[in-house]
């Protein structure tokens, strides 16, 4: 599929009436669990595309530009109210949570899988292994705080629930979470995809747990949602890092169109509720509406065709969520040892003994007996006799089979 090649409507076609912006949920008991992270997938590339187009006017001169940055970014804002809708009044705040988390796993993981480039590949796996964590304490504190709770069939069995290395290791000195960045001249279209996709997708989980945290209902979860919003943070330095900060505001605008096609497409392609089926279908259209208009814009101000961004705008291979058990136990098994090192991941047996990581553990996290995601599987434990999960086969780490224990030195002390 090219997108170029679509054909499309005038830009001004676009525009919603409200009635049609509030669409027909999806059923929370029979939706899959991949219909409900593509609607998260996409809330948050739209959410991205919004801030972009934003941060672009505010520094654009160009009235013509600024004027089709106005018509674009409120389309995007319609599909965004749209598809936050998706998602039914009764999913609550954690069910919501166990979606986001799983996402984070399985798009991560689908992503590497794909990806040649090295440093990005890296990236994806260092940070899976976190989110893959952050599962399972969020999923102990549905455990304790919901009657009749059952995480396993709200990701339906297609991701494990376990420890991985623990979010206590997690936090890290700031600077830690800079890697270098793609070259975009040299890079393959693919590469330019997954930082964009995978930036995007991270930064609409730190921005829920960065606004849930005040309304959760118990002081533990409102610590959690807190202390795991940090962990996003470092995400999204460590996402955004990857992209090539020389790419004009052009350059990046057609790449973000582009991105938002690719996604549509990908999850009009999977997509199995047929209400939900239609939406992707047609926002595949808008986009490439938007992506031909910043296209033109491109060629006309900066004298370049836009395949010197997108090449011949051909769809590489297409974003298909699904289970990723084995992927994620190899990664666990081979990298859960590491931590950040300023561009570098290395192994906290590695890292100096005068290290920042390891001051900056001691001002956040202390001796961790207080860390909120400690907290929350140590009262599950006492609560049920131990932790819950849900796992195929015992967990590849020996420190992190002990059901009874929860590991606060692992990864985080030498």
């Amino acid at each position: 599929m090219n997108p170029l090649e679509y054909t499309t409507k005038d830009i001004n076609q676009y525009f919603m009436p409200y009635e049609t912006m509030y669409p027909k949920a999806y059923n929370k008991k029979k939706a899959s669990p991949y219909t409900k992270t593509r609607v998260i997938l996409m809330n948050g590339t739209e959410y991205e595309s919004v801030w972009f187009l934003h941060q672009f006017a505010r520094h654009c001169d160009v009235p013509e530009i600024k004027r089709a940055i106005s018509i674009v970014r409120s389309q995007e804002q319609q599909q965004q109210k749209m598809i936050a809708c998706l998602k039914p009044i009764n999913e609550s705040i954690l069910e919501t949570t166990i979606a986001y988390e799983q996402l984070a796993i399985d798009l991560t993981a689908t992503l590497a899988q794909n990806e040649k480039d090295q440093n990005n590949i890296a990236a994806l796996n260092f940070a899976l292994l976190e989110d893959f964590d952050h599962l399972y304490r969020f999923s102990n504190l549905m455990m304790l705080d919901v009657k009749g709770a059952d995480p396993e069939f709200l990701v339906g069995k297609f991701t494990e629930i376990m420890p991985a290395r623990p979010t206590i290791a997690h936090h890290r000195y700031p600077m830690d979470n800079v890697k270098a960045p793609m070259n975009a001249k040299k890079s393959d279209i693919y590469s330019k995809l997954v930082a964009g996709i995978i930036t995007a997708a991270e930064q609409q989980t730190m921005n829920y747990y960065m606004n849930i945290s005040q309304w959760y209902k118990n002081d533990l979860g409102r610590k959690l949602y807190a202390e795991i919003g940090m962990v996003e943070e470092e995400h999204v330095t460590q996402y955004e890092s990857l992209k090539d900060p020389t790419c004009s505001w052009l350059e990046q605008w057609v790449l973000h169109e582009y991105t938002e096609a690719y996604l549509y497409y990908s999850a009009y392609s999977e997509e199995t509720d047929k209400n939900i089926k239609r939406i992707w279908q047609h926002f595949f259209e808008m986009e490439c509406a938007h992506l031909k208009l910043a296209c033109e814009l491109f060629t006309k101000y900066e004298k370049k065709n836009c395949s010197s961004v997108i090449g011949a705008g051909e769809f590489p291979t297409l974003l298909k969520l699904g289970t990723n058990k084995e992927y994620v136990r190899d990664v666990l098994a081979r990298t859960v040892m590491l931590t950040g090192d300023r561009e570098k991941y290395v192994e906290i047996m590695k890292l100096k003994d005068n290290a920042e990581f390891f001051a900056y553990q001691d001002i956040v996290v202390g001796d961790g007996s207080e860390t909120a995601s400690h907290l929350v599987v140590d009262k599950a434990i006492k609560q049920f006799g131990q932790d819950y999960r849900y796992q195929d086969k015992a967990n590849p780490i020996k420190e992190l089979q002990n059901r009874k224990k929860d590991n606060t030195t692992f990864a985080r002390k030498k």
